[in-house]
């Protein structure tokens, strides 16, 4: 066997390996969930399938939002890294051009200084006429093609600005996309990680108050399971919507991961913060859900949400921690409820 029938063999194994997969799960075979098992039959990537293995042995399975994760984070990312890239390529390449113009340009003008030093030795005082005359001449026709080469520059200038100004524009979208999570158009975790790190420091500095709300969709495995992974991400973006409505100013809504949702306030206290998220609650439960395809009635979504404020020597995990045991809280109590800290801690000493 040749080594190109071997790499034929090696390669149509791991497509039949993804395409076992897919089937097992019931996945939909799209671009991207084969690229996530073809990947994860080559063993290549060894933090992808430790991320897979992890999610196979607690559950026995990955779900289609998980697997959507798995692709955002593993593969989605170098994509847009690729991207950067490549229009920051295409910039380099436009201002290279720019000052290669200028450089040109330069020499335009010391042939023409040149041109007008000759013309000046040239020149006597009992020169003929006909002498000034061809002198003159000279000095038109350098004019003029200085005139004409600083015309095409002119142009050239004007292109590349509009060229570099729309490269930046590029940039500007990547960049964007490279923080928001495309289900939802939310802020995704990597841009409220650093987002929330900043507003900690600027909250422990300027002694401001600054809570966060952690959520969490109810039976939304259900949703999925009953009705299907694009129904789960109809419900995903109805809690999106919920979000966005309900935030304002400098807060900061995220899909935190999965179901789970993030809201960041600055100089919100505990209280203001309790009655945030009981509107965001309110609006997710004021929905009703239905099958697009069909007009049925599914029923209402419903979250619970977890509270906590920021408190002198706290840092993101510690904040988190907290916000996160509240939301527990609220999923042990029944659901569709906000519980914060000061709750807790009430229910402690009583």
């Amino acid at each position: 066997m040749t080594a190109s029938e071997g790499e034929f063999c090696r390669t149509i194994g791991l497509a039949e390996a993804a395409l076992d997969r897919i089937k097992a799960l019931r996945h939909p075979a799209t671009p991207h969930n084969f690229e996530i098992w073809y990947d994860y039959a080559s063993g290549h990537n060894v933090e992808l399938n430790n991320a897979i293995n992890a999610l196979l042995e607690a559950t026995g399975t990955v779900t289609p939002a998980q697997a959507e994760e798995i692709y955002l984070k593993y593969f989605s990312a170098a994509l847009i890294g690729e991207r950067i890239d490549k229009v920051g390529t295409q910039i380099a390449g436009e201002i290279e051009q720019v000052m290669a113009m200028i450089e040109a340009s330069i020499g335009t003008a010391d042939d023409y200084s040149k041109s007008l030093a000759g013309a000046t030795e040239n020149i006597s005082p009992d020169g003929d006429r006909e002498q000034i005359r061809m002198i003159v001449e000279t000095l038109v026709e350098a004019t003029r093609e200085v005139e004409t080469k600083n015309q095409v520059m002119q142009q050239r200038l004007k292109d590349s600005r509009q060229e570099i100004r729309e490269l930046q524009e590029n940039l500007e979208v990547v960049r964007t996309e490279s923080l928001t999570d495309p289900l939802t158009t939310l802020s995704n975790r990597k841009f409220f990680d650093n987002a929330f790190e900043r507003l900690l420091k600027e909250a422990a500095t300027a002694k401001q108050p600054l809570s966060v709300i952690l959520s969490d969709i109810d039976h939304f495995k259900k949703f999925n399971d009953t009705y299907g992974h694009l129904t789960g991400d109809q419900v995903l973006r109805l809690v999106a919507v919920s979000l966005k409505h309900n935030v304002k100013g400098q807060d900061i809504a995220a899909r935190y991961g999965g179901e789970e949702f993030a809201v960041v306030l600055p100089n919100t206290a505990l209280e203001q913060a309790i009655t945030a998220a009981d509107h965001i609650r309110r609006a997710v439960q004021s929905k009703e859900l239905m099958r697009r395809s069909t007009g049925e009635t599914l029923g209402r979504v419903t979250i619970s949400l977890g509270v906590a404020t920021w408190r002198m020597g706290d840092d993101v995990a510690s904040i988190l921690e907290r916000a996160d045991s509240c939301l527990y809280a609220a999923k042990a109590a029944g659901r569709n409820c906000v519980i914060a800290e000061n709750a807790i801690e009430k229910a402690k000493v009583a």
